[in-house]
């Protein structure tokens, strides 16, 4: 069913906007009239597009963020447990979600329900927000009929991941505002500061010490078109690499570079580990079957290298063999995970052991992030010290000079 926008008067005189559902415009006037809304416009809202001003003006600035989802998710198991009907509960979400992007999609979703499909069917509506996991779990759910389990269980999950993520993001910031003022300042220095004084010491006449006209050079590249030309052909080689490694052969060879590199190697393997045991933990608890949930895993897992891991040993699964045996033959599992999942398998308690591993490995992400803060941080103190260091020594040979010679 369509959704419209409006603009009305309620009975104190005062305006209103809001959306409404409705077979037509007309319909929707209708509507409105009997809640004594008089309408002065009413058009159907495009897809994609914010319902009211406030949502408009939000949809400029961000789109439906994970943290949405996560709480979207958590409301309606709780309206769920305590009682209320799907689509009353997603009504109530609807109307709570007034002003923000989310709402549409709320919006969409129970009118689905409401047409008789299943939530998992409506939510596949929208594959961007809700991957296979999310929906495989709702099915699961309604199947079973412990919708508001697996919604907690869901929102758990979700939580757990978003949690994780952050912290990660909210590490790299410093570093990155670091590597973004330093930059900024080097290039300032080289294209605006260095060009004038280079004019004041050929004014001079004499002869410059060594570092001076090196970094002169540097500058006069800087100022000229072959520097235009190499930063082309740098983006341009930049969008190849992004274009070659974004799925197949390209996608697996970047990966498994990545997981060579020292030290932010390990960070992304342990990343990797987490996410596949939190994934596969939380689909078994809710009931999927191994060979369906080890499918949405490697799709979830974040790393080519790790997902073909997982897709070879979900093969092998399938014909009777262990999944801590496969997992070992990869090698791409940490001992330690190859054995917890090997206790998990022998004491019929796999899924609670795979959420023990990605506690773990959350922990070690953790640890290991602030270690390659700590290592980031003074290097980058160094480099950029030594950088201007060389810049300010070089403008302050040729005046000790002058200093020199002037006596």
């Amino acid at each position: 069913m369509p959704v419209y926008e409006y603009r009305a008067y309620d009975v104190a005189g005062s305006v209103v906007t809001g959306i409404i559902d409705a077979g037509t415009p007309k319909e929707a006037r209708t509507k409105l009239r009997r809640q004594n809304i008089f309408v002065t416009k009413v058009e159907e809202a495009r897809e994609g597009v914010s319902l009211t001003a406030e949502v408009r003006v939000s949809k400029l600035v961000r789109r439906v963020r994970r943290q949405d989802i996560v709480v979207m998710t958590r409301q309606l198991a709780t309206l769920i447990r305590s009682g209320m009907p799907l689509l009353q509960a997603l009504t109530a979400i609807s109307e709570q979600l007034e002003g923000y992007p989310m709402q549409r999609v709320v919006y969409g979703v129970r009118e689905h329900v409401n047409a008789g499909e299943p939530l998992a069917d409506a939510l596949e509506q929208h594959p961007r927000l809700f991957n296979d996991l999310y929906v495989n779990m709702v099915r699961a759910g309604e199947a079973a009929g412990a919708l508001e389990a697996i919604l907690g269980r869901l929102a758990n999950y979700l939580e757990a991941a978003h949690r994780q993520r952050s912290k990660v993001v909210a590490s790299m910031i410093y570093p990155a505002l670091m590597l973004v003022v330093g930059t900024g300042v080097l290039v300032f220095l080289m294209t605006f500061v260095v060009p004038r004084l280079s004019q004041i010491f050929d004014e001079m006449g004499r002869d410059l010490p060594v570092l001076t006209r090196v970094l002169i050079s540097i500058s006069h590249f800087f100022g000229s078109w072959r520097f235009a030309v190499l930063l082309v052909v740098l983006i341009a080689a930049i969008i190849v690499i992004r274009v070659n490694t974004r799925r197949g052969r390209g996608r697996y060879l970047l990966d498994r570079l990545r997981l060579r590199i020292p030290v932010a190697g390990g960070l992304l393997r342990k990343l990797a580990v987490a996410r596949f045991a939190r994934t596969l933990g939380t689909l078994l608890t809710g009931g999927i079957p191994v060979l369906r949930s080890l499918d949405i895993v490697q799709s979830v897992v974040g790393n080519a290298v790790m997902a073909q891991a997982v897709g070879e040993a979900r093969e092998r699964i399938g014909e009777g063999a262990s999944m801590s045996d496969e997992l070992r033959k990869s090698q791409e599992f940490p001992p330690i995970v190859v054995h917890m999942v090997a206790v998990g398998e022998a004491s019929g308690s796999l899924e609670e052991m795979l959420l023990n591993i990605a506690e773990t490995y959350d922990t070690e992400v953790e640890i290991a992030t602030n270690k390659l803060i700590s290592l980031l941080e003074p290097l980058m103190i160094v480099i950029m010290g030594v950088l201007v260091g060389f810049i300010v020594l070089s403008v302050l040979l040729p005046i000790f000079e002058m200093n020199r010679f002037a006596q």
